[in-house]
């Protein structure tokens, strides 16, 4: 009937997220958008079950950052009750039985399932937000996909750590500011930390001047997971293909003009 609501199952959001090209044994990162998704029975919990539902073999990572709130004066990252900047599915997935968060103080992730700890595991040595080291190399270790569920890529945290990895200068703070990190026994972890800046203002606004590329080359594919147009990206591709570009224009991401052909 025309003008008729649907209401999505958990079983329609399973549907579209194996239509999409998502595996059951995928290491999966999302990037969220609740609204997007239209009206979902049970709410956002059902959409958290769906993902983990249909990830029971694989590895289940939501970002859950707080770089918005960290500063001088709120310094103090407790994983267990500092809430995630990035959205409603954040907070829902993070506070889930199960669930572990890394002690990143600014880019933290959550994640569920096979090897969560081990990829986790060592974010609070790390003083920038997206070290090669850190959770988002290691997205690339693990041939990870990235989900922009009804998202655009301009929230596309991994080529923060493509530019960060590839040295590109304009990029950080000079100065570090010092976090502490609370431990999971109560320690508390000094952490001076050099946080993102750029004197051209906020360069994630053109990421998505890579989607073009992504899509000509294959690395990235659309599809519908209920009402949200949504897009699944191969993180090595977008690795491989980002860093080659940087090297031939390291002020790549300073400004909107899209991709030349003659690159692709």
């Amino acid at each position: 009937m025309k003008g008729m609501v649907i209401m999505y199952t958990k079983n329609d959001l399973i549907k579209g997220i194996a239509s999409i090209g998502i595996k059951p044994t995928d290491t999966l990162l999302i990037h969220s958008s609740m609204k997007s998704l239209g009206q979902v029975e049970g709410g956002p919990d059902t959409v958290i079950d769906a993902f983990i539902e249909y990830l029971r073999e694989g590895l289940l990572i939501f970002p859950t950052h707080s770089w918005e709130q960290m500063n001088e004066k709120h310094s103090l990252f407790d994983p267990l009750t500092e809430p995630s900047c990035v959205g409603l599915l954040t907070n829902v997935f993070r506070k889930r039985p199960g669930v572990v968060r890394s002690l990143h103080p600014t880019h933290s992730v959550a994640a569920l399932g096979k090897d969560a700890i081990d990829y986790i595991a060592g974010e609070e040595k790390i003083g920038t937000p997206c070290a090669r080291e850190g959770c988002w190399g290691k997205l690339y270790d693990r041939g990870a996909k990235i989900l922009f569920l009804g998202a655009s890529l301009k929230k596309n945290t991994f080529l923060h750590g493509v530019e960060e990895w590839s040295n590109i200068p304009n990029r950080l703070r000079e100065e570090p500011i010092l976090y502490k990190i609370k431990a999971p026994d109560g320690r508390l972890i000094d952490r001076p930390f050099r946080g993102h800046h750029s004197t051209v203002g906020d360069v994630s606004q053109f990421y998505d001047k890579m989607l073009p590329v992504f899509l000509d080359k294959g690395i990235a594919t659309r599809g519908k997971i209920g009402d949200s147009d949504s897009i699944l990206c191969d993180a090595i591709g977008m690795a491989d293909i980002v860093t080659e570009y940087l090297k031939k224009n390291q002020k790549l991401f300073d400004n909107g003009e899209p991709i030349p052909r003659d690159w692709y």
